[in-house]
């Protein structure tokens, strides 16, 4: 008895030092893991902030969470919305005399301003194709009677910083917009399952559309339901143009927008925007407030109101 129980002894202080390196060597490989995993934990939250941040630049954010699970987006009905239009006056013939790749330059640093001063206000950026700008204000969030006076706002603070905006590749030649808005009714809704689109329906798209086309360079043309709209909430000056033909609706009394005597946000503030004077290019996924972005490409339904454009320049 007493030399098994010596053997038992000598093997135990053999073993001892081995389990406790084996031991040691689970603990540490369990640590490892854990910490590795929180690293991985980590990496996918912020991949998933970053994917999540695109979606919302291309839809409503309620829109895309409905979509995320699975859900029917039906179409909404908002009674007053108000639209704002704009392009480049000669734009096919700055196209002409320039390389794509000035084209880029030039619509990226002029989309920039425009992006970092709608952040001020309370509007959606619907969609752009080439140089046509659409934003909307009273939808997908609708706002009451604000969205009259903030696409006023907008648009007067629009023109007024890029007024003197130069084009890059053109020295001494400056960006002239054309700018057309109207207020009225709208539906709204996502159309299409592989490259969903959230895209606006109704004759107020086409209205504003046409204020745009038959507008002048660096003014703003507005409808005369808008002009009402205007008078009624105050702070706005405007002047009447008259009655003109209009393409597809006939003879319209508009007007234009001139002037404000309430604060225009961005300048008012402060606010920093882009160097327009740097010559590098500047393509980037810009994660703005994610109400206020929306698709970089034009929707079918928004084809023919935006013929317009190219039948303007």
């Amino acid at each position: 008895m007493m030399v098994v129980a010596c053997m038992v002894f000598i093997c135990v202080l053999i073993m001892t030092p081995i389990l406790v390196k084996l031991m040691h060597t689970l603990t540490m490989s369990i640590q490892n893991y854990a910490i590795e995993a929180s690293h991985k934990s980590q990496q996918l939250i912020i991949e998933k902030q970053r994917s999540d941040s695109l979606l919302y630049q291309m839809l409503p954010k309620s829109v895309a969470q409905q979509l995320k699970m699975h859900k029917t987006v039906n179409a909404e009905f908002y009674e007053q919305v108000t639209l704002f239009f704009s392009d480049i006056v000669g734009f096919t013939e700055i196209s002409a005399a320039s390389s794509p790749l000035q084209v880029v330059i030039l619509l990226n640093k002029l989309y920039q301003i425009f992006d970092d001063i709608l952040d001020h206000y309370d509007v959606y950026k619907v969609e752009t194709i080439g140089d046509a700008y659409m934003v909307v204000s009273g939808l997908p969030n609708r706002n009451g009677s604000a969205h009259c006076a903030e696409i006023s706002l907008m648009a007067l603070e629009l023109l007024k910083t890029t007024r003197d905006f130069p084009i890059p590749h053109m020295p001494g030649r400056t960006v002239e917009l054309r700018i057309g808005c109207h207020s009225g009714s709208a539906v709204a809704g996502v159309v299409g399952n592989k490259m969903p689109r959230y895209c606006l329906f109704g004759d107020t798209v086409n209205t504003a559309s046409r204020m745009e086309s038959h507008g002048l360079p660096n003014r703003i043309h507005i409808s005369v339901d808008m002009n009402k709209l205007l008078v009624k909430i105050r702070g706005f000056t405007t002047e009447r143009r008259g009655v003109i033909e209009i393409k597809g609706k006939g003879e319209m009394e508009t007007y234009w927008l001139l002037a404000t005597d309430r604060p225009l946000r961005t300048l008012a503030n402060g606010v920093a925007l882009p160097d327009v004077t740097n010559s590098s290019v500047i393509l980037k996924v810009k994660a703005t407030n994610p109400q206020r972005s929306g698709p970089t490409t034009l929707s079918p339904s928004h084809q023919m109101a935006w013929g317009d454009f190219n039948s303007a320049l």
